[in-house]
């Protein structure tokens, strides 16, 4: 990004198809939402709110989670967070002690592997399989838990995949969960971004294996800036007390969450639900059209995507035109002028030799970018 804001400082022409935010492109906070805040800040709620978030905004999202996602979760069992990046350390800080294990897909959301390392933990990426979608590869899951596997993570959909867990492959996950007595954790922000196949919660199904879910509002309610997310816990046995006691602590540490977006996030959640279908119908169109295109390229082989807003293209020619994916994607921007991200910094293993690229921006900057990309394939292959 950094190099990105170089060239375009001495007049270089950037396609950002790098980061996950709707908003920067023509996407946009839905009116009612934005209405929200602004009442609320005219109204003076502009002061410090519960460390748990807003009692009305933790009964929403408890509400949500029962009715779009089969939760089971009480509303004095949610906390409201600055974010889903905060809900992970948050998560990562109460449950990993030194030396511990976090199991989780590769590729994955980097935060999970650096608050997993932050902590003095180690991430440890069990691998999905490309071929199939990016599918959770049980059976090397299972391989790589230990006497110090303390949670296992599932992104569902993902980032940077785009894939969405089958009903079955998450059942099998909370098998060898309960099998080896260890908790769950469930991301699943893109739990509303779906095209081709259902959606199924993990929460629905986790029924004697503890979940902690992770979510938030960045994705599906436009309000990627506003930095709100939140985390759940559904544990009936009380297994993870412990846990929860220290998001809890951790929580109060950081006060609160801004009181003015929580007020509009209530709105967000009860409020007119018409956006979110109007935007996956544009994403559809956006993601067949990028598919396409990059199947086109020589070189450039893709999954496709049922979530998100993610292609996850691997790139052919490493360790010949190129040493790295990394190396890949500097010389394409150098070029070229296109920004996408390194698969490498997804995952060191699974990861490499991709690289991650947004399909929201409109047909005409995704025909130029992957027009640029062709071109750039077919002068070093």
């Amino acid at each position: 990004m950094i190099k990105a804001e170089e060239l375009k400082r001495t007049g270089k022409n950037i396609l950002y198809l790098n980061i996950g935010d709707p908003v920067k492109y023509d996407f946009d906070t839905p009116p009612h939402i934005k209405h929200a805040i602004q009442k609320a800040i005219d109204g003076g709620l502009n002061y410090y709110s519960p460390s748990e978030g807003l009692k009305e905004l933790r009964e929403a999202i408890a509400e949500k989670e029962r009715t779009v996602n089969g939760a089971r979760v009480d509303p004095s069992n949610v906390i409201v967070t600055t974010g889903i990046s905060e809900a992970i350390l948050f998560l990562m800080g109460a449950i990993v002690n030194p030396g511990d294990e976090v199991l989780m897909p590769g590729p994955c959301y980097p935060p999970y592997l650096t608050y997993a390392g932050f902590f003095d933990g180690k991430a440890v990426t069990y691998r999905t399989i490309e071929d199939r979608g990016w599918a959770p590869d049980l059976a090397d899951l299972e391989r790589k838990i230990t006497k110090r596997t303390k949670l296992i993570v599932i992104i569902n959909p993902n980032n940077p995949t785009g894939s969405v867990y089958s009903r079955a492959e998450i059942i099998k996950i909370l098998e060898l969960a309960a099998k080896h007595d260890i908790p769950v954790a469930a991301d699943e922000i893109y739990d509303r971004i779906i095209y081709d196949e259902n959606f199924t919660s993990v929460a629905s199904l986790a029924k004697d294996v503890p979940l902690i879910g992770l979510n938030g509002f960045s994705k599906a309610y436009l309000m990627t800036g506003w930095r709100l997310g939140y985390l759940y816990l559904q544990d009936h046995e009380g297994r993870l007390a412990e846990v929860w006691d220290g998001i809890q602590r951790l929580s109060r540490v950081r006060l609160c969450a801004s009181t003015p977006v929580q007020v509009a996030a209530v709105e967000a959640l009860r409020g007119p639900q018409d956006h979110i279908r109007e935007m996956v119908a544009k994403l559809k169109r956006r993601r067949d059209f990028s598919l396409e295109r990059i199947r086109e390229i020589p070189g450039l082989t893709a999954a496709k995507p049922n979530g998100a807003f993610y292609l996850f293209p691997r790139i052919s020619a490493i360790g010949g035109a190129w040493e790295s994916d990394e190396q890949f994607v500097t010389e394409l921007l150098n070029e070229t002028g296109v920004l996408v991200v390194h698969g490498s910094g997804f995952d060191p293993s699974f990861g490499k030799d991709h690289f991650r690229a947004v399909f929201l921006p409109d047909e005409s900057m995704l025909e130029e970018a992957f027009t640029a990309i062709g071109d750039f394939m077919k002068r070093h292959t």
